[in-house]
């Protein structure tokens, strides 16, 4: 496995939050470096992003920070603005003669703690505003490009990076043994059997040639394991052919949120080694928003090869065993009022947009659309790496305000997220702006559905 090779070079930062002087500590020669990275980063196209801004502001009515809090510090474009001032200063011949015309900044230890504040701290990467933008930029490149110059620096919010290191360093972001894990596995299909009342059903582990090699969130096994039992009686019913990993099973990769792709890279190989190991056909990622992004894109761009495996989500998988007629489900065993979160990663940034809805219109009796809906859904306010950031959750729960007014529009009672970090931000949303509500992954619907036979 390739090692990573920044985390023992990196620098703790001082103070409970990056917000608290972190960027002080920076040594000249840090400082050079954080440009040296930046510079390094830019392709032809983040140039061409960054001198196509026109400065419209219609990006600011597509972004949930400013619908919230309408804030000159949340409209997209200034936040892109900190990061072209920094290009206009040392690359562009206009910006170094007159910087204040051109709006140029220095990239100084006020510039980079401005960074973390504005490109951590107002922003999920939900890619939202580039729907909005009159010229098409690609709003949420430039900020994770941004991020990487950070992370350079050490400049990573604490929670964001611990995620980051535990993954690296344990295999799993929940740092979860292996021993632990299996058990829990073993444990869980006790249950599976108990509730299918058959002694078939398993959730198998480390099966050599199984058609599809399933993938999960670690918080899954660490809070959430009905969700790994619903997936085990969906795929037991449709008699599939399937396995679990005993190591490299993580669908997560923090390393899209931190902006860091050594560790990105890293965690998208692990996969990679157990469909080799296990010789399977197709990787199933997890409902997991950032987790399919990850793997189904950025992962062959980050190892810099091909797969020769397909990947899909899990949501597709199961669309199709009830398009093939592999599982029945009666609808009326899901007798409230459902409706749906679109996770940005899997949504807007993904594109599975279809398959679960086509799953909740015959998993439950009374499914409704949130408004907008699909690629121009709202942000929940989880993503980007928000729930591991505590310093920035107020502003978090705040934002998540828009989400919240979604939900309640429609009057559900059920709210079907298939990301985990979108259901942990909505069980906050939840509490927070007392909506009623209960969180399900489109699985846990699916199976609650499901025709068993006896």
């Amino acid at each position: 496995m390739r090692e990573h090779g920044t985390t023992s070079q990196r620098m703790p930062l001082e103070g409970d939050a990056p917000l608290e002087g972190g960027a002080g500590r920076l040594t000249p020669e840090e400082l050079r470096r954080s440009l040296q990275i930046f510079r390094e980063k830019l392709s032809s196209d983040e140039v061409a992003y960054i001198n196509s801004c026109v400065r419209c502001g219609l990006c600011a009515d597509s972004c949930h920070y400013y619908l919230a809090e309408p804030q000159t510090e949340c409209i997209p474009a200034y936040k892109l603005g900190l990061v072209t001032g920094v290009f206009k200063m040392y690359f562009g011949s206009v910006g170094k003669v007159f910087p204040r015309w051109m709006g140029a900044r220095r990239l100084d230890r006020q510039t980079l703690e401005a960074w973390v504040d504005s490109l951590f701290g107002r922003c999920t990467l939900c890619g939202r505003c580039s729907l909005n933008c009159s010229v098409g930029l690609d709003v949420t490149r430039l900020i994770r490009l941004a991020r990487s110059t950070l992370v350079s620096v050490g400049l990573v919010p604490r929670g964001l990076q611990s995620t980051v290191d535990t993954a690296l360093q344990k295999g799993n972001n929940m740092g979860i043994p292996r021993q632990e894990w299996v058990e829990t596995v073993e444990w869980l299909e006790q249950e599976l059997r108990g509730e299918l009342n058959d002694e078939r059903a398993r959730l198998p582990l480390d099966v050599q040639g199984a058609r599809l090699l399933c993938t999960v969130n670690p918080r899954e096994p660490m809070f959430f394991p009905l969700s790994i039992v619903a997936a085990g009686k969906i795929l037991h019913a449709a008699g599939e052919s399937w396995t679990f990993s005993s190591e490299n099973y993580d669908v997560t990769n923090y390393g899209l949120f931190s902006g860091d792709d050594d560790a990105a890279r890293v965690m998208a190989e692990r996969l990679v080694e157990s469909m080799e190991r296990l010789g399977c056909e197709t990787l199933v990622l997890a409902e997991c928003g950032h987790g399919f992004n990850s793997n189904r894109w950025k992962g062959p761009q980050w190892l810099r090869k091909r797969y020769g495996f397909e990947v899909r989500s899990i949501l597709e998988v199961v669309a199709d065993y009830v398009r093939e007629g592999r599982i029945k489900l009666d609808p009326s065993l899901n007798p409230d009022l459902v409706t749906l979160h679109d996770p940005c990663n899997l949504v807007r940034l993904g594109g599975v947009v279809e398959d679960q809805r086509y799953l909740l219109e015959r998993s439950s009796l009374h499914f409704v659309e949130m408004v907008p809906n699909r690629e121009k859904n709202f942000c929940c306010g989880g993503g980007g790496g928000q729930l591991s950031m505590s310093e920035f959750s107020e502003r978090r729960l705040s934002a998540g305000k828009i989400k919240a007014e979604q939900i309640r529009a429609t009057g559900a009672r059920v709210v079907a997220a298939p990301c985990h970090n979108c259901i942990d931000q909505i069980s906050e949303l939840n509490k927070h702006y007392k909506l009623g509500v209960e969180t399900k992954t489109v699985c846990e619907v699916v199976a609650a559905a499901l025709v068993t036979e006896g």
